[in-house]
């Protein structure tokens, strides 16, 4: 943040802090104050640029691919690109109409920031929906199906990046899961199933089976843009040369490493339990067969168990690029 920016924020919640009551306001407290508030700005910032750029992504798949082949999509999108099709009625409406409920059902389920988020982006979908032309490219189904996924899931990926939804669907598919056995896959995929088979019945059987691909490419791309490319796994290493490993991690990857104490559950009894220390880090995809070749070549028996992790935040692996 600009210095001058920093001086006069700092001048005003120092003069806020007074007028509350407060004689003496430490420095300390300014600058927490000071960085909460940049931290919350940055944040806010991105989110917007985030979703405002899944908002044109999604409306480029929209109208440059799907809507003028009459192909649809999984999903409340899905289910509203279904019912234009078959009354008529504008596709922007139904966006909002029928993707309502859901985000009604979001500021319950999940929080208020979300709510007024996901029913911004949904308004300016709408609107961009209605009134931006983008120009049609092409006819071909295949691409159609796979490009125009690709750009509608690219832009839900963005906008769930943002702190947002560009579609209901996650937010009943949590709610169910909640109050059923089923898993919140289990739900998109039960919901996806129906609105495929009416699909299937009201338009064809090649257009339903088109928008199955239109709606596997989206669920990719996604992943894709939620999880990231470089997909990063937790693994945990178990070893009596830790020390020699954790060296090895450090100086040759240039990850960070956590050390923890275990002790064996191997044993009937405590005092057959033995002592352990396991190392932990964070790498990505494409440094795992890397570093479990320079474990074995450490400890052949050294036990390795890897856990995919969804993101992460800070730390030596988002400051240092990957070695190899």
């Amino acid at each position: 943040m600009n210095p001058l920016f920093q001086k006069i924020i700092l001048d005003q919640l120092r003069k806020q802090r007074q007028a509350s009551g407060s004689e003496s306001v430490s420095d300390a407290y300014l600058e927490k104050e000071l960085r909460r508030l940049e931290v919350g700005l940055t944040h806010l910032v991105k989110d917007i640029t985030l979703i405002v750029a899944g908002v044109f992504s999604a409306g480029f798949g929209l109208k440059g691919f799907l809507l003028p082949n009459d192909f649809i999509d999984g999903g409340v999108t899905g289910i509203s690109l279904l019912t234009a099709l078959v009354t008529g009625i504008s596709l922007p409406i139904l966006l909002v109409l029928i993707n309502a409920p859901f985000i009604f059902m979001g500021f319950t389920q999940i929080g208020r920031a979300f709510g007024i988020k996901s029913i911004a982006a949904i308004l300016l979908l709408a609107v961009v929906v209605g009134l931006v032309e983008y120009p049609l490219i092409t006819d071909d189904k295949l691409l159609v199906a796979v490009f125009g996924g690709f750009f509608l899931g690219a832009g839900i990926g963005l906008a769930v990046r943002g702190g947002s939804v560009l579609d209901g669907t996650e937010v009943l598919a949590v709610w169910l899961s909640k109050r059923t056995g089923l898993s919140i896959g289990d739900v998109i995929l039960l919901f996806n199933i129906m609105i495929f088979s009416v699909a299937a019945w009201l338009l064809s059987i090649e257009t339903a089976l088109y928008s199955i691909l239109t709606y596997l490419s989206a669920s990719k791309t996604v992943d894709f843009i939620v999880e990231g490319v470089d997909e990063y796994m937790g693994v945990n290493i178990i070893s009596p040369y830790y020390e020699e490993i954790r060296q090895m991690i450090i100086s040759e990857l240039g990850r960070g490493v956590t050390i923890f104490p275990a002790r064996g559950g191997y044993g009937e009894s405590s005092k057959e339990l033995n002592e352990h220390r396991v190392v932990f880090t964070v790498i990505t995809r494409m440094e795992l067969a890397r570093l479990k070749r320079k474990v074995a070549t450490i400890d052949p028996r050294a036990f390795i168990y890897v856990v995919p992790i969804q993101d992460i935040a800070g730390g030596v692996i988002k400051r240092k690029a990957l070695k190899h």
